[in-house]
């Protein structure tokens, strides 16, 4: 029978677009893992999809001013062409939408609720009276009482990985509105995660293979001892509580998406025609589990989930290993839509050969500790080692085989030199399949690199440029031996680089896909008299100028572009076009700018409004007053003039576009300013480039409709 390796990858949230750091942090190690084990000849079940449920959506959604099912509608399509275009290759990405992941979850929750497992217990919860609502976790804002990150959501600090219950912030805030809630009493329901913590510690005993840093997190949690968690909130999106007075309420999303990799294999096994085929993967003893996500899920992979399995069927297999990752950050600072600080795949995918981001992504893999995506290494890792060792190695090769042989020429009689490159080929198998199967991902890597590097060496040692003028045999044997290294290459980087290694394979004559065959064919003999096809460049160089942003995008970077509230409007004292608005800028305080409003807006008008101000801008005197910023309007050939609206964001609140990372200047010259060209389109969005500025709160608007082009000063 066929070893079973189940993969499960972290379901990314359906409320934005993936970044690279969704891709480094678990879909790429996922799927290297996925596509190697399937090439040793193991049944291989990957699945994740779209986590769908949970204030993630509504968030986006009210911001949107749209419905949740819209959002997720949306991000779903997206995600999943995103991921077959990065070459992830699930057998199923499914979502926690569906009638399926529903049953499973309410089956799971009421078997659980009926074991005792699940409680109701009265609680203090943030409420809104402004809003007039009890705020799930993630609607409230505050300060992390272990690393003082002031962006801490109500259940986690992304910063320090620590899961928080909301009264544990410190200076609540209300992330609707921006007000101060109260504590009021609510009931929930409880999962009893306590009455696991001697099972777990048994368990994880046992799982001395894990990541150190999987480990060590995970004990921690147990030191410190597990508390029960509230396993519903005050939502009326997600999924609906199967027991009574609970009506007004839904099951919890961290509850809600770790069965979702039960549901999906449920529903895999369904679209193939067999229900009951999840069963091999699940009940089989055998059956080795593994779980792929970035170390912010390591305890609802390591404690809860195993906690639900354990109360809901013993019969069902835990997970082996979690090689969590850490992050991918970008020039230091961690993946965030919020900051602007992200690389979206729907970009890149536009600019780049996915199998160059896919080899950065690979060689830099924050496995052990967070590494950065910094654009001039990952410029000099395309052209000095994929283009440059690899590529260059197999395309001079090809190429010259094929001009000189057409085919593959017949191996003849070996020196030691030639018995050394064979040979290399064997222990190079040896250690990208070592390091794979424990998920040292760059390890591998870097041993198949090591060979293309041989390669190179080996061609240049043996000449064959000067061996086919006098000895056209022994030419074609060394050529030989380069297309095995080139066919083993082939085969080390599949799972890596799957679609330049389908190139390579078809090269050579193999007519299916490399990822049909088996790892071993990498030491398997070359049939010689095989025509070669056509070899072209399998990478393209890339050029730092040609990528780093133009002169114009890098000022756009350049500004620090914030919501400011207006407390008060003047007169100016000396022109009669001008106001001088009093501005509450939140953390940046406050301050006065001069604005040329006064023909366009009455005081009355503006006084209590958000505006958008670069707050960067030089201070200038105008008319004998200090402006300290500038607000932005949008003017339109027929001389409407509006002020950009940035709806509910709180003063303070940054405005940024996907794709640009911010960058501010402490004094931004005004001469800089003016090559930034934003226009309103026809939504009546503000734009740059046809990309929208937002805020954490959504999309900046016109306030007065304004035709579409109108630029914005």
């Amino acid at each position: 029978m066929k070893k079973k390796i189940y993969i499960g990858v972290a379901w990314p949230y359906a409320n934005g677009s993936l970044h690279l750091g969704h891709i480094a942090g678990c879909y790429l190690p996922a799927d290297i893992f996925a596509r190697y084990n399937r090439m040793k000849g193991r049944d291989v079940l990957m699945v994740s999809g779209s986590d769908e449920h949970g204030t993630p959506i509504t968030i986006t959604a009210e911001n949107e001013k749209t419905t949740p099912q819209d959002i997720v509608d949306k991000y779903n399509k997206e995600h999943t062409e995103n991921m077959k275009q990065m070459g992830i290759s699930f057998d199923l990405f499914t979502r926690t939408t569906t009638k399926n992941h529903e049953k499973v979850v309410q089956d799971i929750f009421l078997t659980l609720y009926n074991k005792g497992y699940i409680y109701k217990k009265n609680v203090k919860a943030f409420y809104c009276n402004h809003c007039n609502r009890f705020l799930p976790d993630r609607y409230i804002e505050g300060t992390c009482p272990y690393c003082g990150n002031e962006k801490a959501r109500g259940d986690q600090c992304d910063e320090c990985g620590k899961m928080l219950d909301p009264e544990e912030l410190k200076n609540v805030k209300c992330k609707i509105c921006g007000g101060t809630p109260e504590i009021k009493v609510s009931e929930h329901l409880f999962f009893a995660l306590s009455k696991f913590e001697s099972k777990l510690k048994k368990w994880i005993k046992k799982n001395k293979h894990w990541k150190s840093s999987v480990l060590k997190f995970t004990e921690n949690w147990l030191k410190e001892g597990l508390k029960d968690r509230a396993i519903t909130r005050d939502i009326n999106w997600g999924i609906k509580v199967p027991v009574d007075g609970f009506e007004d309420k839904r099951i919890y999303v961290w509850f809600d998406a770790v069965i979702g990799y039960l549901s999906a294999s449920k529903e895999w096994s369904q679209k193939i025609g067999s229900p009951d085929k999840w069963v091999e993967w699940w009940r089989n003893k055998d059956a080795k589990h593994y779980y792929f996500l970035a170390k912010d899920n390591i305890p609802f992979h390591t404690l809860i989930w195993p906690s639900i399995l354990m109360g809901y069927d013993e019969t069902l297999n835990l997970p082996y290993d979690i090689p969590a990752n850490e992050y991918l950050r970008l020039k230091g600072e961690q993946f965030s839509k919020s900051r602007g600080t992200a690389i979206w795949i729907p970009n890149i995918l536009e600019k780049f050969d996915v199998d160059a981001v896919r080899y950065y992504l690979s060689i830099n893999m924050p496995e052990n500790k967070d590494t950065s995506w910094m654009w001039d290494d990952f410029v000099a890792k395309n052209n000095d080692e994929l283009v440059g060792a690899y590529g260059n190695f197999v395309h001079r090769v090809v190429t010259f085989t094929y001009k000189n042989f057409g085919e593959i020429p017949a191996l003849k009689e070996l020196d030691d030199f030639d018995k050394e490159a064979l040979e290399k080929i064997k222990e190079t198998s040896m250690k990208v399949s070592e390091a794979i199967e424990k998920c040292s991902f760059k390890k591998g890597l870097r041993a198949a690199m090591n060979l293309a590097q041989f390669g190179n060496f080996y061609f240049d040692q043996k000449q064959p440029w000067n061996l086919v003028k006098n000895d056209k045999e022994g030419c074609g044997t060394v050529l030989h031996i380069c297309l095995k290294i080139v066919k083993a290459l082939a085969v080390f980087m599949a799972p890596y680089l799957p679609f330049s290694s389908d190139k390579i394979w078809n090269v050579l004559g193999y007519k299916e896909s490399i990822h049909t065959i088996s790892w071993d064919q990498c030491l398997e003999d070359l049939k010689a008299g095989v025509e070669l096809e056509k070899p072209r460049p399998l990478f393209k160089k890339l050029s730092l100028e040609e990528i780093i942003v133009p002169a114009e995008e890098e000022v756009f970077s350049k500004l620090d572009l914030r919501v400011a509230r207006v407390i008060d409007v003047k007169d100016h004292p000396n022109a009669d076009t001008l106001y001088l608005l009093n501005l509450d800028v939140g953390e940046l305080g406050k301050r006065v700018i001069v604005a040329g409003m006064k023909p366009y807006y009455s005081k009355d008008e503006i006084k209590g409004k958000s505006i958008v101000i670069v707050s960067n801008l030089k201070p200038a005197v105008i008319r004998g007053v200090k402006s300290n910023g500038m607000l932005l309007a949008a003017e339109d050939e027929n001389g409407v003039c509006s002020l950009l609206n940035p709806g509910d964001a709180t003063p303070g609140s940054k405005v940024v576009i996907d794709g640009i990372p911010q960058e501010p200047v402490n004094v931004l010259e005004f001469d800089d300013f003016k090559k930034v060209n934003m226009i309103v389109d026809e939504n009546q969005k503000a734009t740059y480039k046809g990309r929208i500025l937002y805020t954490e709160k959504g999309d900046v608007v016109s306030d007065r409709p304004v035709k579409k082009g109108a630029k914005i000063l």
